[in-house]
């Protein structure tokens, strides 16, 4: 149980106190304001300069989540083909969706593969774009060290554009991203950078390893808002995509609001569907050298703020 939102500078937080500002005031959410003063009983760092704790969210081990709506899903007669790559899909009353093994024509198709389309349907392709996230898991640490680190056991996120998030897992490792790329180029000596970047966070655990590395890509649209519709010309394909790095909280209702639309009540999906969209800018050779000068400008004003 537990989020702690913090803030690495005078500036940031006061945006960070701001934002928790507003959540009470308009939504009647409150969050806990903690002062720098008492930070060291909450997160002992030397980053950072204040911090809000919200007890009602919580932090989870997302691939164990997704294998439990699968059972869910096997348990009421799904069958998931894993391995059945799309190849194509043509559009039309019946659309029909190509593998290499052959065709498969359906009354209704949802595309939920982000940045995964490999070109399925290019008209989508243009409003997103993939970033690459990482994480490290360091080797266990005493449970005690752990309790002293992060005493409140809260999942910490920083409020820096380009931020870095954190937790203990539960056998006492530090899970810690934060490492982007916005080039799909992996970087390089990944777990040693985001080794350094651990250690700058917690100077305790400097001399302790990471075991593992990975990462993938998550699609971000160009307002940071979701992308859910159909596709023009073909409102039998519904698509869900620009989750931009609140997929796992927001998937859930994403699947909610799809599947009431494809049973016949889209009154939530198309409050979604009318959110406007742009592309990125730069066209299929530019946008991605644009995006990366525009982040690298970002991190200079995380850098300075």
């Amino acid at each position: 149980d537990g989020y702690l939102g913090v803030a690495t500078s005078a500036g940031k937080a006061r945006d960070l106190l701001a934002g928790a500002d507003h959540l009470e005031q308009a939504y009647g959410y409150p969050l806990r304001r903690i002062a720098r003063s008492d930070l060291p009983t909450w997160i002992d760092s030397p980053r950072y300069q204040a911090a809000v704790h919200d007890p009602r969210s919580g932090h989870l081990h997302p691939l164990k989540y997704t294998l439990g709506l699968a059972r869910a899903a096997a348990g009421l007669g799904v069958t998931i083909h894993e391995g059945t790559a799309i190849t194509a899909l043509t559009q039309g009353d019946r659309p029909v969706l190509h593998t290499a093994q052959g065709r498969i024509t359906a009354r209704q198709v949802l595309l939920a593969g982000n940045v995964y389309l490999q070109g399925i349907a290019p008209a989508l392709e243009s409003r997103i774009m993939p970033v690459g996230t990482y994480i490290v898991a360091s080797a266990p640490v005493d449970r005690a060290l752990t309790q002293r680190l992060i005493p409140c056991g809260a999942a910490v996120c920083d409020n820096n554009f380009v931020l870095d998030y954190f937790r203990f897992s539960a056998d006492h490792r530090m899970v810690y991203g934060g490492r982007v790329s916005y080039s799909t180029a992996t970087p390089m000596n990944l777990a040693e950078s985001m080794r350094q970047r651990m250690a700058g966070t917690f100077p305790a655990l400097a001399g302790t390893p990471v075991t593992h590395a990975w990462g993938g890509f998550v699609d971000i649209s160009m307002n940071r808002a979701p992308d859910f519709g159909r596709l023009p010309g073909c409102p039998q394909v519904y698509y869900l995509q620009g989750f931009s790095g609140h997929g796992l909280a927001l998937t859930g209702l994403a699947g909610r609001v799809v599947a009431e639309a494809m049973a016949g009540d889209a009154s939530r999906f198309d409050t979604f569907s009318r959110l406007r969209h742009r592309p990125f800018p730069g066209g299929r050779l530019l946008r991605m050298p644009a995006l990366v000068l525009g982040m690298a400008w970002y991190r200079l004003k995380d850098a300075i703020a």
